[in-house]
């Protein structure tokens, strides 16, 4: 009897949820996030252990399975059509959707990816630089890092996702979870935009933007201002070009290591700036808006930071702006 039970108890032990290792949470506050589903499924375990009930189990798992829309909760498949290396470390990468169908996010909202190097499981979050009415398809902007574990476990973290990413091909399939995000754009929602991006912080202003400028009825005036290190390294610069010739668009850009505009292409020598994006420069930008803009911010940490603060002190209040 004793062995029975000893047998048992084994066997609800080894159904016991696994707690997920640091590395598994992408660290941008979703929700849920990983360790929100594992207690949902250690209290579900619990249940099911003190009902000596295994199908309660089972019926949650049949039911996660039958997901056929994207969900925050669940992970699902994807199949990667095409990845185009836009600059030395930044990818952007095509996945399939099922006929004509829509990924179903709003613009501003992201998704989570899970990877496995090294029998590590990594997350981490990503906005789709496609338009949100996009059939068939959805895209994003991935950089990857080749930082070695020996600086911090962050620096080794990033260099995992990005051995995961690099190793992609066509045809193969990558797993995705959503939708995610605290701002959500409504159209006409805020009279003027103005977005400062550092980086891949572009692609949710991307995101934005393109909802803008789909919309006939939506008059918004967006200014975005895109930082990057050299001109080589601007991401998807027909598409920009592309939004600057809207009525409503203006676009900018800041490059923190190049010195003469003469080495740019015509087009862009009055719309760049040289150095980092600082007070000054933001306090030109926010008076030059024809009205009091909302800001949307997007990059580092120390780049939000520091925009956050140019923000305050060009006289936007804490409820002008988003930070992503």
């Amino acid at each position: 009897m004793h062995e029975r039970e000893d047998d048992d108890e084994e066997a609800w032990l080894q159904l016991r949820p696994v707690e997920p290792l640091p590395s598994q949470c992408c660290g941008s506050g979703c929700s849920p996030c990983v360790f929100d589903l594992y207690h949902r499924d250690l209290a579900r375990w619990e249940a099911a252990r003190a009902s000596k009930d295994r199908h309660l189990l089972s019926e949650e798992e049949e039911s996660l399975s039958c997901f056929s829309e994207l969900k925050p909760e669940t992970f699902l498949a994807f199949r990667i059509s095409t990845v185009d290396k836009l600059t030395k470390d930044t990818y952007r990468v095509r996945f399939a959707l099922p006929g004509n169908s829509r990924l179903g996010l709003r613009p501003g909202q992201h998704l989570i990816l899970r990877g496995t190097v090294d029998d590590l499981e990594i997350q981490r979050a990503y906005t789709p630089i496609s338009p949100a009415s996009a059939e068939g398809y959805f895209e994003v902007l991935i950089k990857v890092s080749r930082l070695t574990p020996i600086l911090s476990d962050t620096c080794y973290q990033t260099g995992l996702m990005s051995r995961y990413v690099e190793s992609w091909k066509a045809g193969e399939t990558a797993f995705w979870r959503g939708p995610f995000g605290d701002f959500i754009y409504k159209p006409n929602q805020h009279g003027e935009l103005l977005m400062l991006a550092a980086g891949t912080g572009l692609a949710p202003m991307v995101s934005v933007l393109q909802s803008i400028t789909d919309n006939e009825e939506d008059e918004t005036f967006v200014t975005l201002v895109s930082c990057f290190k050299t001109f080589e390294d601007i991401y998807l610069k027909t598409l920009l070009q592309e939004q600057a010739c809207f009525w409503n668009i203006r676009t900018f850009f800041v490059l923190s290591q190049e010195k003469s505009p003469e080495q740019l292409p015509w087009s862009y020598r009055e719309k760049t700036r040289f150095g980092r994006l600082g007070q000054g420069l933001i306090g030109e930008l926010v008076d030059s808006c024809r009205r009091r803009p909302f800001a949307l911010v997007c990059g580092s940490a120390e780049f939000t930071k520091d925009m956050a603060r140019y923000l305050l002190c060009a006289g936007l209040t804490e409820d002008s702006y988003f930070l992503f």
